[in-house]
């Protein structure tokens, strides 16, 4: 065990083929959303790119000097100078100036906050720490941000501080929490900021919060057993998608 998990510690691995004999959080959406496109390729987006420099810059900060997180001085991503600088990088997608200023100051927000500094940088704390454990008969994988003494804090931005408790719903915080909490035996809260208002926020999942994950589980869980076993029966191009008005 020891062995897989310093392997999913590099996210070369964890999002490679290795971590790929995992379903993850991530999953979820895919297998209830749209389970047709479940482990097809998907290109980096410009919300992925900027998750990932602003957890970097947090909790990795030796990294971000990477040419991955190189910024372009460009209006847009339909000028000429962005897709000459793409083709200079050999990208799909790089972060703009005026992108990376924005993530700079909420991550300036975050880290100049006390309680935000003394919780995420607590001595005792450790960072992108890797799990893995069987829930519900299936094999999870998930990398917590921080796992301190007490708790698991993962880091979110978010462009609507007032609506984050309808947004993490959205984007399946839940199942995450619930899932998180199986795997490390810790409660997971989430530590906000606003990238517009740079205002900050803690949110405690509730009992409720996590029941609607576990169901979230529950149901990803039948469809993967359903279409995407080895030896499934029935063929996921015949899914159809059946709920009450």
């Amino acid at each position: 065990m020891d062995s897989v998990l310093k392997k999913l510690k590099d996210d070369k691995h964890y999002y490679g083929d290795f971590g790929r004999q995992y379903l993850s959080n991530s999953d979820i959406i895919t297998l209830l959303n749209d389970p047709k496109s479940f482990r097809k390729p998907k290109e980096m987006s410009k919300a992925m790119l900027l998750g990932r420099y602003f957890h970097t810059a947090m909790l990795e900060p030796h990294k971000i000097e990477s040419d991955e997180y190189k910024a372009i001085h460009a209006t847009t991503r339909n000028t000429k100078a962005y897709k000459d600088a793409l083709l200079e990088h050999d990208r799909k997608i790089m972060m703009l100036s005026k992108e990376k200023a924005e993530m700079s100051k909420a991550i300036g927000e975050m880290k100049g906050n006390l309680e935000f500094y003394e919780a995420i940088y607590a001595e005792e704390n450790e960072f992108e720490v890797p799990a893995v454990a069987e829930v519900m008969g299936v094999q999870w994988k998930g990398k917590a941000d921080i796992v301190g003494s007490d708790m698991l804090i993962d880091l979110k931005t978010t462009s609507n501080i007032k609506d984050f408790k309808y947004s993490a719903k959205k984007y399946n915080y839940d199942s995450q929490a619930y899932l998180y909490e199986c795997f490390f035996g810790k409660p997971l809260v989430f530590y906000v900021v606003d990238k517009t208002t740079l205002e900050l926020g803690i949110f405690y999942p509730s009992p409720n919060f996590l029941m609607n994950g576990k169901s979230k589980v529950e149901k990803a869980v039948e469809i993967f057993n359903r279409f995407f076993v080895k030896g499934a029966k029935d063929d996921i191009h015949d899914f159809i998608i059946k709920d009450t008005l």
